[in-house]
C-alpha cells in the first residue's frame, strides 16, 4: 500500500479482488475504498489494498457515500470495471440486451454526475466499444465537461504476460488526457517462463505446501493421457485418434482448437479466464508439467504480484471460487500504466 500522501485518491467501483486498485496503487495513487456486491471479494481487497471494502450494490450507492471516502485536498478519481459478461467475446450471437448488468454503466455515469470527480477511468472488454450503452457513457462524460479518450489496449505492451485486450477509458475535467500506449515492444514482452518458470513443480491434483494457491486441479486418467500427448503451442489435432473426444470428430468442433492445449514457455499466455485452472476449458495446460496451470500461476499470468492473498489463512481453497476472482480481475499491469498516465496528467496541469 502507498503510505505517503498521494496527489490522487481513488474509489474503485466493481472492485472485485482488487486488480484495478493494485495497479493504481503501484502507480502511486491512493485507493481509499472499493465497492462491490460480492462478499467473497472482501478478504482479497482489504488484505492487499488495505482500504475499506463496501459491500453494496452500486445502484444503492450515492454520491455522498463516495465523497466521504476521498481525501480532502487530493485530486479525486472514480475508477471501475462494470461487469462485462454481456459484452464478452465468448457470447457472440447471444442477445444480452435484457440482462441486468447492461444498466450498471449508467449507474457509473450517475455517480460521476453526482460527485463530479476530477478524473474518471473505466476498463472493460473491447467489444463494449461498439455498444450503445458505452457510447451513451462517453456522451454523458463529455456533457459533464470531461475530456475523454479511450482505446483497446493489448496486454503484452503494458507488461501483462498474456495475449489479452482490454478497453480502457480515461476522462479528466482538468484538461485533455490520453490513454497511454503500452511502453513495451514485442522483443520485451513478458512471457510465461518469466512469471511462472521459477515456481516449484506440482503434480496433477497436487499442491505446494508453502503456497495453498499453487494447487493444480486433478486430471482424469483420460486427460492425463491427453496432456502427455500435447506439445507446447500445439492442439488436440496432435493426439492419437483414440484420445479424441466425440466433439473433435464432428465438423462443428473440428476447427475449435483452443482447448485441451499447452501454453508455450517463451510467449505470453492466452487470456486468463475464470476457468484457467481447467485443462479442457482453454489453452491452460502447463508448458512442461502434465497438468493444468495452478491458481497461483493463473494469478501471476493475470499480472498480480507474487504472494497476492486471495484466501484467508487456513480457509479451504475452492478452485472455481478463486478462479472466478482471478479471471474477472482487471490486470494490474494495465491499470498501473493508466495510473501513471493520470499522475503525469495531474503533474502537467499543476505545473
Amino acid at each position: 500500500m502507498v503510505t505517503a500522501p498521494a496527489q490522487i485518491s481513488a474509489v474503485d467501483l466493481f472492485c472485485g479482488a482488487g486488480g484495478l486498485s493494485q495497479g493504481l496503487q503501484e502507480a502511486g495513487i491512493l485507493v481509499v475504498g472499493g465497492v462491490d456486491v460480492d462478499p467473497s471479494c472482501t478478504y482479497a481487497f482489504e488484505s492487499n489494498i488495505e482500504a475499506p471494502f463496501i459491500l453494496r450494490d452500486v445502484r444503492e450507492v450515492t454520491g455522498a457515500d463516495l465523497e466521504s471516502l476521498w481525501i480532502p485536498g487530493t485530486v479525486r478519481m472514480l475508477a471501475g470495471c462494470a461487469p462485462c459478461q454481456p459484452f464478452s467475446p465468448y457470447r457472440r450471437g447471444v442477445d444480452t440486451s435484457a440482462e441486468e448488468q447492461w444498466p450498471l454503466l449508467r449507474e457509473f455515469s450517475r455517480l460521476v454526475r453526482e460527485t463530479n470527480p476530477e478524473l474518471v477511468t473505466m476498463e472493460n472488454v473491447p467489444r463494449i466499444g461498439t455498444a450503445a450503452v458505452f457510447e451513451e457513457f462517453v456522451r454523458d462524460l463529455k456533457s459533464y465537461g470531461y475530456s475523454v479518450d479511450w482505446r483497446s489496449c493489448y496486454g503484452p505492451k503494458y507488461g501483462l504476460p498474456q495475449h489479452r485486450r482490454r478497453l480502457v477509458l480515461l476522462a479528466s475535467r482538468l484538461g485533455p488526457i490520453s490513454v497511454p500506449d503500452g511502453p513495451l515492444d514485442e522483443e520485451h514482452y513478458r512471457t510465461v517462463r518469466d512469471v511462472i518458470g521459477g515456481l516449484r513443480p506440482v503434480a496433477s491434483g497436487g499442491v505446494d505446501e508453502s503456497d495453498p494457491l499453487h494447487v493444480a486441479r486433478k486430471l482424469s486418467p483420460l486427460n492425463k493421457k491427453r496432456i502427455a500427448a500435447s506439445r507446447p503451442g500445439g492442439t488436440w489435432a496432435d493426439w492419437p485418434e483414440e484420445l479424441l473426444s466425440p466433439c473433435h470428430r464432428k465438423a462443428s468442433g473440428a476447427s475449435f482448437k483452443n482447448v485441451y492445449a499447452r501454453m508455450e514457455w517463451d510467449a505470453p499466455s492466452p487470456t486468463i479466464t475464470t476457468l484457467a485452472h481447467n485443462f479442457g476449458a482453454g489453452r491452460f495446460g502447463h508448458p512442461e508439467q502434465d497438468r493444468s496451470i495452478t491458481l497461483r500461476e493463473a494469478a501471476l499470468l493475470q499480472g498480480f504480484p507474487p504472494g497476492y492473498r486471495l484466501v484467508r489463512p487456513g480457509q479451504r481453497v475452492l478452485m472455481s471460487h478463486i478462479g472466478r476472482l482471478i479471471g474477472n480481475a482487471v490486470p494490474p499491469p494495465i491499470a498501473a500504466e493508466v495510473g501513471k498516465a493520470a499522475m503525469r496528467h495531474v503533474e502537467e496541469v499543476a505545473a
